[in-house]
């Protein structure tokens, strides 16, 4: 199976299960186009005559047949036979998301978790319940060192010494159990100062700040309870820290709504402020919701992602480039095949634990009774809950076996498709069109900086 788009000015080709992509010309492009309805000569040279003389036509179709025995166009899926065995292999929970506050003190108007409060009450989780959370995945991660643990709410840093506590909890069963703790966190940033900035360079692998790109995009859609915005007070914060990080292991992450279509001058924005780590990601939200992103939107985000593609593309030559990271690909390891086929591991690998203590398939599901699987007490308890998450694949969705971006996306999310249509193993068709999108722009971006 081989894609082919062209995207500024480039006739890109990937074959999809080798992953190789290819930059070719027009008569190489027409006639892998036509070696996909037939690869026979005659019919590849009668199709093509009236364009091209029939001797370049046979040497670039010569050319593509060698890529083909060289397993780098038209490859066989060597995975989906194999999925089996990933569906039985053993669950090990490397992962947690501790929504250590179901509180915030900002009202942002896209918020899934309702303020903080993820259809529930405010709370905060107390170090003891966060040590029960640390023990669990210790004692239920197997043979693995590395661990990751994302402090997650709400807003995490009004439970900031909890925060603290638990982070050296952590340091200590290190060296007891041989194993690695990665921690991260997810911040507004109102309440950063210089003992917290101080403490997450030393701790925390990532920080994500929270920030929509420009004031009045900001500032509309991520207010105070009262409706002021908080644009003026974080960014200046998030400059000290991104710098202070040295521009790395950290995003500015944003969320773009129907009421800022032109995102990609967000991001450039996030740029000009001096960022280098930028996620400017659409939003999800029920259809009904005003700032939904629509059917009818996604011409103009195609023109976004096309824009901000070309507009990356000349700062990185000009020595003023900056990482966005739904454009990040990477050609020559990137993710093991189980991730390729799976995606991100809730439910199984990765859980998430609410201020009580509860377990979820991950935060976008914690308050939906129906995926409570356990506690950090009792430990999983809904098995079957659990097989049907590590069970949930690129194979297990119709929509994704003959799509060209599958193994980038991993089959999408699945808090996503059961939003939308109830079945973890569906798909959020929007999401599923810009992330091809995202992919095709990626690849471009990869071949035009090859260049030169």
């Amino acid at each position: 199976m081989i894609h082919q788009y062209k995207n500024n000015g480039y006739n890109m080709v990937l074959d999809v299960n080798s992953g190789s992509v290819h930059v070719v010309d027009e008569l190489v492009y027409d006639v892998l186009e036509e070696m996909q309805k037939s690869d026979e000569e005659k019919s590849v040279c009668t199709a093509l005559q009236d364009k091209y003389p029939v001797k370049d036509i046979e040497e670039a179709l010569k050319e593509c047949r060698e890529l083909k025995n060289q397993g780098m166009l038209f490859t066989d899926d060597i995975y989906e036979n194999a999925i089996d065995a990933f569906k039985d292999r053993p669950v090990v929970v490397k992962a947690l998301c501790l929504h250590i506050a179901h509180d915030c003190n900002l009202a942002c108007r896209y918020c899934f978790a309702e303020e903080g409060e993820y259809h529930g009450r405010r709370a905060l989780m107390s170090f003891e319940v966060g040590k029960k959370a640390l023990d669990y995945v210790i004692a239920n991660s197997g043979s693995r060192k590395n661990l990751e643990v994302d402090f997650f709410g709400g807003e995490p840093l009004m439970n900031w010494q909890v925060v603290k506590d638990l982070v050296a909890y952590g340091r200590e069963q290190e060296k007891i159990h041989n194993k690695c703790f990665r921690f991260t966190l997810t911040t507004n940033g109102l309440l950063l100062n210089d003992e917290i900035m101080e403490f997450c360079n030393k701790e925390m692998g990532n920080v994500v700040l929270s920030i929509d790109g420009r004031k009045e995009v900001h500032d509309f859609m991520r207010p105070f309870r009262n409706g002021k915005g908080s644009y003026d007070l974080i960014i200046p914060k998030f400059q000290k820290f991104a710098e202070s990080r040295n521009q790395d292991k950290y995003y500015v992450r944003g969320t773009f709504t129907h009421y800022n279509l032109d995102f990609a001058q967000d991001v450039l924005h996030l740029a000009d402020m001096g960022f280098k780590q930028i996620s400017v990601e659409p939003v999800v939200a029920p259809p009904e919701a005003d700032y939904a992103i629509r059917e009818e939107d996604l011409p103009l985000i195609f023109e976004q992602y096309d824009l901000l593609a070309q507009e990356m593309i000349r700062r990185e030559k000009e020595g003023n480039g900056f990482n966005f990271f739904h454009f990040m690909i990477d050609l020559t390891g990137g993710p093991c095949v189980y991730k390729r086929l799976s995606g991100c591991g809730s439910g199984t690998e990765y859980l998430a634990v609410t201020p009580w203590g509860e377990l979820y398939p991950c935060h976008q599901f914690v308050g939906t009774e129906d995926f409570l699987l356990g506690d950090v007490d009792t430990g999983v308890v809904k098995d079957d809950l659990t097989c049907k998450f590590k069970q949930c694949n690129v194979y297990s969705k119709e929509e994704c076996k003959n799509c060209f971006a599958r193994f980038y996306c991993s089959g999408g999310c699945a808090a996503n498709a059961y939003n939308f249509h109830s079945d973890i193993n569906a798909v959020y068709e929007i999401g599923c069109k810009m992330q091809q999108k995202r992919v095709e722009c990626a690849l471009m971006i990869k071949a035009a900086l090859a260049e030169g």
